[in-house]
């Protein structure tokens, strides 16, 4: 049952993985951006919340991942209310060009995953790296790429990101809030994991070094 997973899983990714060129100015994005700062920070290194909402860091984050969630957002296909004032101002050229801009940077440290036990952080790397193939729950690696620093529009890179906002889309998936994720893979894993699954994973990718998008 695992290889069958394993190869179901790899093909599937194998099919939604190719990447295409954004077209747009990042110099134009940056101005744009200056929307963002509040939340997102100057950087984009986004804010870890405890027990509230977490917002993510955008630096080094794949360009057509991000200008996806934007227009998912824009359109109610992704549900965001503290995005969806934001996202409204723009046209399409303007996302574009803010997708741009934050892709070119440099990603920063996650936070969240300072208090994590050494038994948290444990099950952490297993779920992320190994899966728990009893529960049918694959590894985050297996969609996310080597070290979990993404594969190509559709899997953005999770190493790094904060532990607060990985948690709460993991929930979101799980209760099926969220779910514009390519052929529902994420609520298919979410909903086998239990809370402490979700708090393991988030705070133990958090922990981990991030790359910027290639």
């Amino acid at each position: 049952m695992k290889s069958q997973l394993t190869t179901a899983f790899a093909a599937l990714f194998l099919s939604i993985t190719a990447a295409h060129g954004l077209e747009g100015d990042a110099k134009a994005g940056e101005q744009t951006a200056a929307v963002c700062v509040a939340c997102h920070q100057a950087d984009g290194s986004g804010m870890n919340i405890s027990g509230g909402e977490s917002w993510p860091k955008l630096a080094g984050v794949n360009a057509n991942y991000l200008y996806k969630q934007l227009v998912d957002i824009k359109a109610g296909k992704r549900q965001s209310p503290t995005m969806m004032p934001f996202v409204g101002m723009f046209d399409e050229q303007q996302l574009k060009n803010v997708s741009l801009y934050y892709s070119q940077l440099a990603p920063t440290a996650g936070k969240g995953g300072e208090d994590a036990s050494d038994e948290q952080l444990a099950l952490g790397e297993k779920l992320a790296t190994q899966g728990d193939w009893d529960r049918y729950i694959v590894p985050c690696s297996s969609c996310h790429g080597p070290d979990n620093l993404g594969a190509g529009d559709h899997f953005p890179a999770i190493a790094g990101q904060h532990a607060g906002y990985i948690a709460d889309q993991l929930r979101a998936w799980k209760s099926g809030k969220r779910d514009n994720d390519p052929q529902h893979l994420m609520l298919a894993i979410a909903e086998r994991m239990t809370d402490a699954d979700i708090d393991a994973v988030a705070k133990w990718l958090s922990r981990q070094p991030a790359q910027s998008a290639k």
